[in-house]
């Protein structure tokens, strides 16, 4: 991206927002209006629209040349800057990698100490007086096999502020002031205080998104949308799709499968860190982690890259870990879960979830937002029922404290769920829906579990690292004594193969806008629209006794 985008960008936080209530359509009687639907018009007839055949074929990755992939930072100057949430409004967090990367046999990791943390900042037109330093950190990526090329990454900078005033635009500079080396001013604005009455303007809804020339039109898709804030719901870079020497596929499996240990290439990130700054370091970025983001390495480390590259509010939320925290964004709490993080009753992320749940106050964050990676309710033959253990576990406690929305990633399409729980269709339970599709380099997900010899074989289903077996046949309803329905399920929606990406519009305590844009259409152009709305009076949410 140019800088005037970036400027641009920037700009359009400042504005406010138009919202679409109605859609005009030319009729043979004139022009009249159509209502967007809401969630009490349903349960709706589930849809699937066939596939846009002008729209179809593999990603291809950006190549490292790409211009969009380069630094301009010289020396110790910051890149990758991106813009990160704390767990409530008064704060935020900012990330920046100083030096370079290193790949190959003989690397001599940086000292984190030898560049400060600092970020000079303040309310916007007045001076940037506020100072605020952090911590920095380096991480590696080691193979303990002959030939394979070990990373070691930048230096990585997290700065929290604080006492930050709510929805209010700020300034920054951040960078080491000793070395001359200080980044341009970038701008943030704050989210709204946690109310009833008050929300983010939008908020995008991406996953699995990658760094292809699909990316490219989904984050242009982003950008033109104006979001306050962007939810990764898992799968950043796919550098697991790579081989330590830059070697890339389609399917690491199928193309690499005698390598010794499932290598990645690091590089990757840096470059998608690179293209993301012009957005992330004015929009902040919540990201939860997907398979692809496990990249095993020596003494069995997963999620390193993740993990040292992103900051987390998993301490403010009570989490002791990076794989699942909680914040609120306005009336709004934003539940972010692991899916690759043991989730058990007597594990450590359920016995989490149980107390963030019961500490939520209704009265002040009326919405409850809960994402992962891997879906629940996917009719798609890729990972049909892959994440089924996760349900059996977790299901009933997101239902008991009437969780509004479920946003996933995982499968490389979009589908929306009419409201459900535990496969039936039901008034209280959550809307589901999976944004997969956000342009990453493996094939889009076309083929569905519901039609004819596509249903998978059930012990092909579990997903190794997250483990078990849970995914029987259908003891009730229309799939009874079958492990697929033989039909477009009834909790089924609306479901779509394309790339794109949505944006949420929450209104007010009762009512929010969803609404899903393709890649391929004008960017103002919606191919799902729907009113997602809460009623507490019919589904009040449970209190824990105090």
């Amino acid at each position: 991206m140019s800088t005037e985008m970036g400027c641009w960008v920037r700009l359009c936080l400042s504005v406010l927002y138009f919202s679409l209530s109605s859609v005009i359509v030319d009729a043979d009687n004139g022009d009249y209006e159509v209502p967007i639907p809401s969630t009490l018009d349903g349960p709706f007839k589930p849809v699937t629209v066939p596939l846009d055949q002008t729209f179809r074929g593999n990603a291809m990755d950006l190549p490292h040349t790409d211009p969009l992939l380069q630094t301009t930072a010289q020396g110790f100057q910051p890149q990758q800057i991106s813009l990160s949430l704390s767990s409530s409004h008064h704060s935020v967090s900012i990330s920046w990698i100083t030096g370079e990367f290193q790949i190959g046999d003989n690397i001599e990791p940086l000292d984190p100490k030898s560049v400060a943390s600092l970020v000079r900042y303040g309310r916007f037109r007045r001076s940037m007086s506020h100072r605020a330093t952090g911590y920095s950190l380096v991480y590696s990526q080691l193979y303990p096999f002959e030939g394979l090329q070990n990373y070691t990454s930048g230096i990585i900078h997290h700065v929290r502020l604080t006492g930050l005033r709510p929805n209010t635009l700020y300034q920054y500079q951040c960078g080491d002031p000793s070395l001359s080396a200080m980044s341009d001013v970038h701008y943030f604005r704050t989210m709204p205080v946690s109310s009833p009455k008050s929300y983010p303007n939008r908020i995008a809804v991406v996953g699995d998104l990658g760094l292809t020339y699909n990316t490219t039109s989904t984050v242009d898709h982003i950008i033109s949308n104006h979001p306050d804030l962007i939810l990764l719901v898992g799968d950043v870079t796919y550098a697991n799709l790579y081989l330590t020497n830059g070697t890339g596929a389609d399917s690491y499996s199928s193309a690499f499968p005698d390598t010794p240990i499932h290598e990645t290439y690091q590089p990757r990130w840096d470059y998608w860190g690179r293209y993301m700054q012009p957005l992330i370091s004015s929009v902040p970025i919540m990201v939860i982690e997907g398979n692809h983001d496990i990249e095993l390495q020596a003494e069995n480390q997963t999620f390193v890259a993740y993990s040292s590259r992103f900051a987390f509010p998993s301490e403010e939320s009570g989490s002791s870990s990076t794989l699942y925290y909680s914040f609120n964004a306005g009336g709004i709490h934003f539940i972010m879960l692991g899916s690759y993080a043991l989730y058990d009753k007597s594990g450590d992320q359920y016995m989490w979830l149980e107390r963030d749940l019961a500490s939520v106050d209704r009265e002040v964050t009326p919405w409850l937002v809960a994402t992962w990676h891997a879906p629940w309710y996917s009719t798609y033959k890729a990972h049909y029922r892959e994440a089924e253990c996760m349900r059996v576990e977790m299901e009933d406690l997101l239902y008991k404290y009437g969780v509004d929305i479920v946003f996933n990633g995982h499968v490389h399409a979009y589908e929306r769920s009419n409201r459900v729980y535990n496969y039936t269709l039901d008034p209280c339970g959550p809307v589901y829906i999976t944004v997969g599709d956000g342009g990453n380099r493996e094939k889009m997900a076309i083929k569905h579990a519901d039609e004819p010899g596509e249903c998978p074989e059930p012990s092909t289903t579990p997903d190794p690292f997250m483990g078990g077996f849970c995914a029987f046949n259908f003891t009730s309803g229309p799939a009874a004594g079958n492990f697929c329905w033989d039909r477009q399920p009834d909790y089924s929606a609306f479901r779509e193969s394309s790339f794109g990406h949505g944006i949420l519009e929450v209104k007010n305590e009762t009512h929010a806008l969803w609404i899903w844009h393709r890649n391929q259409d004008f960017y103002g152009s919606a191919g799902d629209e729907i009113y997602i709305v809460r009623q507490p009076q019919n589904c009040p949410p449970f209190k824990p006794a105090t």
